[in-house]
């Protein structure tokens, strides 16, 4: 193999092995997988317009059974200081949001073994009927995968009931690493990778846009991350061609802070700037399907973010007016509107409101920035 014949390949997007990704992944310099990853976003996304979204990461419960080994945010059934999120709360959650310019709730919670299909579906029912502009990107395969077992009930049964109910699109959330040797060692109590394909797949025939992610950086290895790739590329291939199938992939490293799985395995967040930005660059080569790759300022920060828009993301993502997961583990990056905004036009792009669907908005009248500035301040 050789570098040069495999990046015109993907410049062609043409769908590249496990072992070739690998092979450029180990070989190729970084400033050629910027150029190719940024060559096939303009291909996808042409123009200088970069995207980014207001919107609220909140959760429905911290009660979960899964016991990730990354994961300071769960509590075990019983515990003091579980909880599930009121209807009053999701109210005061959700005006803020408007207050602030948002529109959708970025919903998630736990494998709570008391919540099945009833309560989500009374749930998104209750918060559409008060608030019918809502949007709801909620959930994530795994829940999915631990109602449908409650309930004894397919995938597509459970995934047309919430839709039903005001589902309007399906986070990429609980993908971690797709393969199961890895899964079994820091996800035991998920769904194998093979269920969350299967899942995604059910969701694309139902028409719910989805979004994928990748948590790397851990125990996995280079083969394992591109086999990741090579298995959201093939569900992207045999959606149906009226869905949209994934919009975006969202790779993020591994955040360490107090997790078991760096205490029992020994596992360190060790991944550079360089190495983020060439998994960005990676992530455009290896999914020449999905149209948007986005970013995630939240866990590497401002300025290695910026590179990375030169490197295949045309997406900066949220400010996050609340998130507890990614943050309970040691993100500790924050973005005001303006300052998202200022981050874009300082890598040399032109920043744009978006909604989860990926379409343009304008950038909402009133909003309080005062108070979304001291809501979401900045670390640089």
């Amino acid at each position: 193999m050789k570098v040069a014949e495999l990046l015109h390949r993907a410049l062609n997007f043409e769908h590249l092995s496990i072992e070739e990704g690998v092979f450029l992944f180990q070989q190729a310099p970084t400033a050629d997988l910027m150029y190719v990853g940024n060559k096939m976003r303009q291909k996808h996304v042409p123009g200088n317009t970069v995207t980014w979204i207001i919107d609220r990461n909140s959760n429905t419960t911290n009660v979960c059974i899964a016991n990730c080994k990354f994961c300071n945010f769960y509590r075990r059934p019983g515990h003091e200081e579980s909880y599930i999120t009121t209807i009053e709360e999701y109210k005061q959650k959700i005006e803020e949001t408007f207050a602030f310019g948002g529109e959708q709730l970025l919903l998630q919670g736990g494998h709570h073994p008391d919540l099945g299909l009833q309560y989500y579906c009374d749930l998104f029912k209750e918060l559409k009927q008060l608030y019918p502009n809502l949007k709801l990107h909620a959930l994530g395969p795994p829940e999915i995968a631990h109602v449908a077992k409650l309930e004894q009930a397919s995938h597509t049964e459970v995934l047309a009931a919430l839709k039903e109910s005001g589902l309007d699109s399906l986070p990429g959330a609980g993908a971690e690493i797709l393969n199961d040797r890895v899964r079994r060692l820091i996800s035991k109590g998920k769904c194998g990778g093979q269920e969350w394909l299967d899942i995604m797949h059910a969701a694309h025939n139902l028409d719910i846009t989805t979004s994928a992610t990748m948590m790397f950086g851990h125990i996995e290895t280079d083969e394992e991350r591109m086999e990741h790739f090579v298995a959201l590329r093939e569900v992207q291939a045999k959606k149906p061609e009226h869905a949209k199938g994934f919009l975006a992939f969202i790779p993020w490293p591994f955040q360490d802070e107090d997790t078991i799985l760096k205490k029992i395995k020994r596992a360190r967040n060790t991944c550079t700037g360089d190495e983020y930005v060439r998994m960005i660059a990676m992530s455009r080569i290896m999914l020449p399907n999905v149209v948007n790759i986005q970013a995630s300022w939240l866990t590497v920060g401002k300025k290695v973010a910026q590179v990375c828009l030169h490197a295949g993301a045309n997406d900066f993502g949220s400010i996050m007016i609340e998130e507890n997961v990614v943050s309970a583990a040691g993100a500790a990056f924050r973005f005001t509107a303006d300052g998202i905004q200022e981050a874009i036009k300082d890598a040399g792009f032109t920043a744009q409101l978006r909604n989860q669907q990926y379409d343009f908005r304008d950038l909402p009248k009133g909003i309080k920035q005062q108070d979304l500035d001291r809501k979401t301040m900045i670390v640089d």
